[in-house]
């Protein structure tokens, strides 16, 4: 069984409005199921915040599944538009936290409260971080950006 998740975030505006959504996918021979789906937005934010809590919102749902006894595998694959993101946190973070969380020109690192609270879930669990190209025809990536679109219409 393989175990999916797909999340995206945007803004109208950088900063503005914005709003994410992520989707958690089981898929199996017999076909793909959702588990859950959320989104969320906030007032005044950026692109990348908003990226960020997707991945930090489906990470907390999936402990609170598999807290409350729902067969969730601790391990899956996060997929994200974001490069900022993916190699965020298969690359740099690493760095970072290796400098004091300064970038290598020595500038303090942008959305650190976000980067240590992802840091922090995804050291709890076992993830492979894939990047999709967003509006390729990639359904949950799609589905994922109507919802972020949503999100950010309803604030």
């Amino acid at each position: 069984m393989a175990f999916d998740i797909y999340t995206d975030g945007g803004c109208s505006g950088n900063p503005g409005p914005g709003g994410w959504a992520y989707i958690m996918v089981k898929k199996t021979v017999q076909g793909d199921t959702v588990i859950t789906e959320a989104r969320g937005g906030e007032k005044n934010t950026t692109n990348n915040r908003m990226e960020l809590r997707a991945v930090i919102s489906a990470l907390k749902t999936m402990e609170k599944l598999a807290r409350s006894g729902q067969t969730i595998p601790r391990k899956a694959v996060v997929h994200t538009d974001s490069q900022y993101v993916q190699k965020g946190i298969t690359e740099w973070i690493r760095v970072w936290k290796q400098n004091n969380w300064r970038t290598s020109d020595k500038k303090p690192v942008k959305n650190q409260d976000l980067w240590t609270e992802l840091d922090t879930l995804a050291g709890r669990l076992a993830l492979s971080w894939e990047w999709v190209k967003g509006h390729s025809g990639n359904h949950y990536n799609e589905r994922c950006d109507a919802m972020t679109r949503q999100a950010i219409a309803s604030l």
